[in-house]
């Protein structure tokens, strides 16, 4: 494990120096401050990471159709043994992933590797809106000045730059590929503001936007004859080789959910997109694919990890408490009630119809996300209740209905009538402003990897992400990572041969039916109890000895489950959904929790009893390096042993 210091020009720095965050790998933690001597290599965030490291029926069923029958297809031929070959692999159906795919497509083969439906992402899930300057009133200086002060002055100013500038005309391209965003009555794109926007520069599609942006998409994708989508395909670890001190990315390994059956994919390039890690907590407004797969895929690549401490919780989802009629199950991910309801004029109170927020920040309900949910924590701790109160009745009912016809409709299947009634809200587990370090152009220090999206770490949100640029950080990303990625295709060429350079995962047939069975039940077991401890013990509001006593349970409930399936005949090589996305859960929860208690500070999302105020002196980035594999649990390290680039490049991928 190394660890790094960035000065406030954005150079970021390689050596021992302060926030040593761990590895999931088990590399010791030190808390030591760098001396210059010590600062020798120096990288900049947005410049050459590589080169010096080197509700489903909304979707139309013929676009759904249309996927599924190509996918069948593609089995036809594309299929040797269980060897696919892509010139680009992008594991993801979000935003981030397929806008990339339309646009590599013009250049090669792709295939869309996705977990679930094409559709089941968090991008679907995206309520609010996308932020961009789009009004003669509103100015990019004022959209990087409210991204910065919502990151708590962490953010790098040159990606926020490029991100705001760059904004406008991602969106122009998405309404030109045919996504609807609602207008106003003068014929203009309707403007919707959230909390810790000085102007109104939300694009949206009633409360649904995401779910329209991801129908087109999809749609555009179906009709791309070099775009294949292989859907209920669970990526368990990347295919890397080392060449001397770089890593290099050539594919990834999938289980077929369907057919239980792996299947391995070699590419020229990979671009990760597959969203963030909600469900290391409890209770997130993630959808059951966002388990952390990407972000702990990347580590055990060797992937600079940064800012993994920074979880926002998104201050109001809906309580199903304080609901009239209380759901019969328990639901697999929390409902989001959007920013913009607040942003539209609602008031939080407390269950004695007292307005709270004001108390807390001038800003009020307007004040960033990190503020509302912390408020709103202190609320609950201190009334002993379990939800607030979201009041949107005293805005006229007609525009209600209008801008919010998803939120209406799914309180009113509760009975209750958001037109009329409170909405009873609760923060839960929202989005990871942490992820795989990329540099402006999607670059990871993995050469042939490329990331975009919420796995990315771009250092747009800093500390806290703005609301509704993160949908704004997928387009510009996935935009930017063509070029690069064109470029590294046209260098190298592929010999079929290549997929034998790694050991083949194998599913646990062996085990029998009785003994996997055992094997589930324990691993949802330990699931829940992982939850509860990062919610307990690493949730909004911090301290040193909780999160040391997070850092010790976790380890010893990962030794509790590793043993388990070990001693019941399991194999390191043997993989199943349940298992492989227990890893990646472990991995990033050991993430958040390293880069936590190396942050001796509170600062935006990451709040601290112990180190209440902010310090100046370490406005910096945490990042967390490779470590040796030496003595690793089974859930940090990759399946197969990493191979020796100049042994495969021999027979596999070579210069063009």
């Amino acid at each position: 494990m190394a660890t790094s210091v960035a000065s406030r020009t954005g150079q970021l720095h390689f050596n021992d120096a302060l926030f040593r965050g761990q590895s999931c790998k088990g590399a010791n933690r030190a808390h030591n401050i760098a001396t210059a001597k010590c600062m020798q290599k120096e990288l900049s965030w947005s410049h050459g990471v590589s080169k010096a490291l080197q509700n489903n029926n909304y979707f139309h069923p013929q676009t759904l159709d249309a996927i599924k029958q190509r996918s069948r297809v593609i089995n036809s031929y594309l299929r040797e043994g269980y060897n696919k070959y892509f010139d680009f692999a992008v594991i993801g159906s979000g935003v981030a992933g397929l806008r990339y795919a339309l646009e590599v497509a013009k250049y090669g083969t792709v295939a869309v590797i996705t977990k679930a439906e094409p559709h089941e992402c968090n991008t679907n899930y995206a309520q609010g809106g996308v932020s961009a300057v789009l009004s003669q009133s509103d100015s990019v200086e004022s959209h990087v000045q409210d991204t910065i002060v919502a990151g708590a002055y962490l953010c790098d100013e040159e990606t926020v730059r490029v991100v705001c500038t760059e904004g406008p005309e991602r969106i122009r391209e998405l309404i030109a590929m045919g996504a609807s965003f609602d207008h106003g009555e003068d014929g203009n794109l309707h403007l919707a503001r959230e909390g810790g926007h000085s102007h109104r520069r939300i694009v949206h599609a009633a409360d649904m936007t995401g779910r329209e942006i991801e129908r087109a998409l999809l749609e555009a994708v179906k009709n791309d004859p070099n775009i294949f989508v292989f859907e209920h395909h669970f990526a368990i670890d990347l295919l890397t080789c080392q060449d001397g001190s770089d890593t290099t990315c050539h594919g990834v390994d999938t289980i077929n959910t369907d057919t239980q059956e792996v299947v391995r994919f070699i590419s020229k390039v990979t671009l990760l997109a597959s969203g963030g890690a909600g469900h290391i907590y409890p209770s997130t407004t993630n959808p059951l694919v966002a388990t952390g797969d990407g972000i702990a895929m990347a580590h055990r690549a060797d992937a600079v990890i940064s800012n993994m401490e920074f979880v926002q919780f998104h201050p109001t989802a809906l309580a199903d408490d304080g609901l009239p009629i209380k759901p019969r199950e328990a639901r697999q991910n929390a409902f989001l009630i959007t920013e913009a309801v607040r942003g539209d004029g609602g008031i939080l109170y407390n269950l004695n119809m007292e307005r709270f927020m004001p108390i807390y920040d001038e800003r009020a309900e307007l004040a960033p996300r990190d503020v509302v949910a912390r408020s709103i924590d202190d609320q609950l701790k201190k009334r002993k209740e379990k939800y607030v109160l979201l009041d949107i009745s005293h805005k006229p009912r007609e525009n209600i209905l209008s801008h919010f016809p998803n939120i209406a409709a799914e309180c009113l299947n509760y009975g209750l009538d958001i037109t009329k009634q409170p909405i009873p809200v609760v923060p839960a587990a929202h989005y990871m402003c942490g992820g795989v370090r990329a540099g402006l152009q999607g670059e990871t220090n993995v050469r042939g990897l490329y990331v975009a999206g919420e796995v990315a770490c771009t250092g747009l949100h800093g500390a806290n992400r703005l609301a509704s640029n993160s949908l704004l950080e997928a387009l510009v990303f996935a935009r930017r990572a063509v070029e690069p990625s064109i470029d590294h295709v046209k260098s190298t060429r592929t010999d079929r041969g290549a997929s034998h350079a790694w050991a083949r995962p194998m599913m646990p047939r062996s085990l029998g039916t009785s003994v996997f069975n055992n094997i589930v039940r324990k691993t949802h077991e330990v699931r829940r109890r992982l939850q509860s401890m990062m919610w307990t013990y690493v949730g909004i509001v911090r301290s040193t000895k909780r999160l040391q006593t997070a850092e010790k349970r976790i380890e010893e409930l990962e030794l509790e489950w590793e043993t388990y399936l070990f001693q019941h005949g399991w194999e390191a090589t043997m993989v199943v959904l349940e298992a492989c996305e227990m890893r990646n859960l472990f991995c990033c929860a050991k993430l958040v929790v390293s880069s936590a208690l190396a942050r001796q500070e509170s600062r935006g999302l990451h709040y601290m009893i112990d180190y209440p105020h902010v310090e100046e002196r370490l406005r910096l980035p945490t990042v967390i390096f490779p470590s040796s594999p030496v003595n690793t649990s089974w859930s940090s390290r990759q399946l197969h042993r990493q191979q020796i680039c100049e042994g495969l490049l021999s027979s596999s991928i070579l210069s063009a």
